[in-house]
């Protein structure tokens, strides 16, 4: 497999060019090409526009925010039946819109694109929450922002949120996360996720499927689109080097590390960077022990 880019790269780099215009839900859908190239995104979009169509027309036009949260719900999760992959919760497929709309399961974040996308069409604010460990969606009503759960839809309150960052901060800060007076930790982890960034999180779910099962090329294809979505990460680059190198392709993988020195500044690995760079140049690719 060569790493230059392929069309379906191209037409990715195209939709995720523009913050202001950024179409979140064709984005998700796109990422499945690299397993499914013959994948027609056009028909999972019309999909989608189907159930928007079918849940629309069951709201009389001045309902309000609250009626329209409570027949997305029964349509969503009820009828359509969407819910978590429990039986394979770590398969790509859990990533693929596609195949989520096929099968109705899903993990947090596909499930949470496709609830936005369907939420927004309702005239509901929704908005992703990139919470650790788990994919949120935020509704904004005239009660108040409310939580979701895109596995279940339930409302999360602030003490399950809590008790479900507790462990994240505990093993950030090393220790047991004390709650001071006046110190709302929370909140800093509630922010609305922009487009961009829930699309960096769906492919960083398969980045770490693909690296754990040392599938170097389906690994590669991932890093591609993370690169064109992130191009000032130099984090990407440094690791599609290393991908490179494994798959043999050596000039390559020199462009890239030798970019990620460039640009990186004083990184803890500068030095093994460094030195893997130098081995490539030799004519070398010998892996780190």
């Amino acid at each position: 497999m060569q790493w230059t880019a392929a069309s379906s790269l191209d037409y990715f780099a195209l939709l995720v060019a523009d913050d202001e215009r950024f179409p979140l839900l064709e984005a998700a859908t796109a990422i499945a090409q690299d397993d499914y190239p013959a994948l027609d995104l056009q028909a999972v979009l019309a999909e989608v526009d189907a159930l928007c169509q079918r849940v629309s027309a069951r709201l009389p036009a001045d309902a309000g925010p609250l009626h329209r949260v409570r027949v997305l719900h029964r349509f969503f999760f009820e009828e359509l039946g969407f819910g978590g992959n429990v039986n394979d919760y770590y398969s790509a497929d859990n990533s693929y819109l596609h195949r989520v709309l096929l099968t109705r399961q899903g993990i947090p974040i596909s499930l949470a694109v496709l609830y936005i996308e369907l939420a927004s069409r309702l005239g509901l604010v929704a908005r992703g929450v990139s919470f650790p460990g788990h994919f949120l969606v935020k509704l904004q009503l005239p009660q108040g922002d409310a939580l979701v759960d895109p596995l279940s839809g339930h409302s999360l309150s602030r003490e399950v949120l809590e008790e479900r960052l507790e462990p994240y901060l505990a093993h950030a800060l090393g220790s047991e996360p004390r709650r001071r007076p006046g110190v709302d930790l929370l909140s800093n982890f509630l922010a609305s996720a922009p487009p961009r960034d829930i699309i960096a999180r769906m492919l960083r779910n398969l980045e770490a499927i693909h690296r754990q099962s040392h599938d170097w090329v389906r690994l590669l294809a991932v890093q591609q689109r993370l690169v064109v979505l992130l191009p000032q990460d130099w984090d990407w680059r440094r690791d599609r080097g290393l991908t490179l190198a494994e798959l043999g392709q050596v000039e390559a993988a020199v462009d890239d590390l030798s970019a990620y020195l460039a640009h990186a500044g004083a990184t803890p690995d500068r030095a093994d960077i460094a030195d893997r760079l130098q081995a490539l140049r030799e004519g070398g690719s010998p892996r780190w022990h």
